[in-house]
């Protein structure tokens, strides 16, 4: 999923190459495939205690606070390393990620309610998984906006 959204982007930014597609791919086959849903699955346990009405914040907080601007700085230096754009692998990716962060803190909080409080921890990774390849797309856009 996550590929096929950092694709779309790709080719909206006439950017694609088949090394990206992969390599976006590979990563998110692995490195992501493995740390997301071990993540969900920590916030189940480290959340199991609270009452329902704090539970669906804390839960919401903890999934956005993943998918932090650090975060958003590794995927995008992943594009830019993919795209051997090795000049543009510099700390401003870093300040790129802050204010793409802030500008998509309503949407995440909204998707993130939704994914974490809503959908079953056994299809949770899917449903992250969906809205992170929506994510892809602003990712990779974002190096072009902000």
């Amino acid at each position: 999923m996550y590929s096929i959204g950092d694709t779309i982007a790709a080719l909206l930014l006439h950017e694609f190459s088949w090394l990206r597609v992969f390599g976006i791919m590979f990563i998110g086959a692995t490195l992501y495939a493995f740390e997301i849903p071990n993540y969900f699955h920590w916030i189940e346990k480290k959340t199991a205690k609270f009452s329902k009405r704090k539970l669906a914040l804390i839960k919401t907080f903890l999934a956005i606070s993943y998918f932090n601007p650090l975060w958003i700085a590794r995927h995008l230096f992943f594009i830019e390393l993919l795209n051997k754009d090795f000049s543009n692998i510099t700390w401003k990716l870093l300040t790129i990620a802050v204010f793409s962060f802030l500008v998509n803190i309503p949407i995440s909080l909204f998707a993130n309610y939704i994914i974490q409080n809503k959908i079953h921890l056994s299809y949770r990774f899917l449903a992250s998984a969906i809205f992170s390849g929506l994510m892809a797309i602003y990712y990779a856009l974002s190096i072009t906006f902000f």
